[in-house]
């Protein structure tokens, strides 16, 4: 299973426009070749270089539910009409939330899950909840990152 985008290659900088102060809206992601018996799909994007200013790993958004045939995720996407389920962020959002590091540049992770059932866990809920309707179910995991700084 591979994960990509077409706004920035893996490693590079993030485009400014999809910073937390600019536009905020998520880029367009690429997904493909998951697992035959992939039921559903679930990304989650977070700031693991947040540990030292936060305290924690940072959640800039929390997806799943997807349809595993869907090829893209476009630019600004809206959940709303795409049949699947958005989490709440760190931000406080139910909605994606874009880098804004604190302290200097950060690496963001979109990390692409491929499950072998859809989950049952409510609009809203935190990445704990996420995880634990996940365990067990984790077919394949695909990782592609990106930079932003302030």
């Amino acid at each position: 299973m591979e994960l990509s985008s077409p706004a920035f290659r893996d490693g590079d900088p993030i485009p400014r426009k999809y910073g937390y102060t600019a536009d905020n809206v998520n880029p367009p992601l690429e997904l493909s070749d998951p697992p035959a018996e992939t039921e559903s799909l679930a990304l989650v994007v977070d700031d693991p270089d947040a540990l030292e200013p936060a305290g924690k790993v940072w959640r800039h958004w929390l997806v799943w539910n997807v349809d595993p045939t869907r090829k893209r995720i476009p630019e600004d996407w809206s959940t709303d009409t795409a049949a699947a389920v958005e989490g709440e962020n760190d931000y406080g959002e139910t909605d994606y939330g874009g880098p804004n590091p604190p302290d200097g540049e950060h690496t963001y992770r979109f990390r692409l899950f491929a499950l072998d059932a859809e989950l049952d866990v409510p609009a809203g809920s935190m990445l704990d909840d996420l995880e634990r309707a996940m365990e067990g179910h984790v077919l394949e995991e695909a990782v592609y990152e990106g930079t932003y700084a302030p």
